[in-house]
């Protein structure tokens, strides 16, 4: 028996990080107007924000149908395998009820079993990380499921936003909403809480909003991983990676990767985002 883990481009995992431990990632979708793009596989990411920044079509999203993920459990499967697909948050996508829908469908002749992460971009990419490696070292589908879970179950997600524009005009604003219309010049702090996005913190300028997100991770006690994700400028990531990797273990450094173009509609520009996973 072989464990093969699958997720969805909302987990902002690096293409060869994923590669390289065997996970498979479903693309959501990209419209821009009439058009339809993969995400990350008809549009890359510069391209995406390109268009966001500069064009007159604001883009929306959508999730993998139905016949996207049975075609994909169909490729990866191998008689006696058990496919673990784990996935951005049910309150935020309707991604994971495709994959129940395929899982269903496949169910006589496919073993798959569904992780909702309530989580979203890397917090959702590290506990596919976490599944992964334990496949690779052999343990059981249901030691990888768990490992998932208990990796989702101990995220904490940060986001500071240049705007709420774009994630109000998504439609994922959530707990968030009462910071519309109120912020000025103020710098949003948004976390993921019970599977949504909720407001965490403000302040008056990004170099404040850079120690909040600092504060925020250093007041979660001990860390087995960290990740930052960044839109459109890396600089603040790598220095905020630099800043908070005494927080970790052994010499481990932090993850830096950079929002693809899913999640980049609803953050847009100019965001830093950091994923901790406390230690169990």
């Amino acid at each position: 028996m072989t464990v093969k883990i699958v997720t969805d481009s909302t987990s902002d995992l690096d293409p060869a990080l994923a590669q390289k431990l065997g996970i498979t990632i479903v693309p959501l979708n990209v419209h821009f107007g009439q058009t339809i793009y993969k995400d990350g596989i008809d549009l890359n990411t510069d391209q995406f924000f390109d268009k966001l920044i500069n064009g007159t079509v604001f883009p929306s999203t959508s999730q993998p149908s139905l016949g996207e993920f049975v075609d994909v459990y169909e490729k990866v499967n191998q008689p006696g395998d058990v496919i673990i697909s784990i996935h951005v948050s049910s309150k935020l996508s309707g991604t994971i009820n495709s994959a129940h829908q395929a899982a269903a469908s496949l169910s006589d002749k496919i073993d798959v079993k569904i992780v909702d992460t309530q989580q979203v971009s890397m917090t959702v990419g590290l506990s596919a990380l976490g599944a992964a490696k334990a496949a690779q070292e052999g343990q059981s589908a249901e030691e990888c499921v768990a490992i998932a879970e208990s990796i989702a179950h101990r995220s904490n997600f940060f986001a500071l936003f240049d705007t709420l524009e774009y994630l109000e005009k998504g439609g994922r604003i959530g707990k968030a909403r009462s910071l519309i219309g109120g912020l000025l010049k103020i710098r949003p702090i948004l976390r993921v809480e019970d599977g949504e996005i909720g407001q965490f913190a403000k302040a008056r300028s990004r170099n404040m909003g850079m120690l909040k997100l600092e504060e925020a991770v250093r007041d979660l006690g001990k860390l087995d991983d960290i990740a930052i994700v960044y839109s459109t400028d890396g600089t603040d990531a790598e220095n905020l990676a630099a800043t908070v990797q005494d927080l970790l273990p052994g010499g481990k450094e932090p993850y830096i990767t950079r929002v693809g173009p899913v999640i980049g509609t609803h953050a847009g520009p100019n965001l830093v985002a950091i994923a901790a996973i406390t230690s169990a």
